[in-house]
């Protein structure tokens, strides 16, 4: 199945982060916080959204920061993935 993000939402998937600090720490799955940098899998059309024209900037590939507690996660075919708006991401990782 695929999904295929409508409007100016994105269709994000985590990036694994590091499992020990810098300094050699191990760290547990309870102290992890929900990442913030994703990939994008794939971005909407864009369009007219609340009667503004929205372009669309990202695209699938890219690395995205995103705002702590935004989107909606969803889980498919094992996969979790994470639906945001274009506004909920901060920046694009280079």
């Amino acid at each position: 199945m695929k999904l295929n993000p409508l409007a100016d939402r994105v269709l994000l998937k985590a990036v694994e982060t590091e499992e020990t600090t810098a300094s050699g720490i191990i760290l547990s799955t309870a102290t992890k916080e929900k990442p913030e940098v994703f990939e994008v899998v794939s971005a909407g059309p864009g369009g007219v959204v609340d009667g503004n024209v929205i372009e669309m900037v990202v695209k699938a590939g890219d690395r995205v920061v995103t705002s702590k507690y935004s989107g909606t996660e969803v889980k498919l075919d094992g996969e979790e993935y994470v639906i945001v708006r274009q506004s909920d991401i901060l920046a694009i990782v280079e």
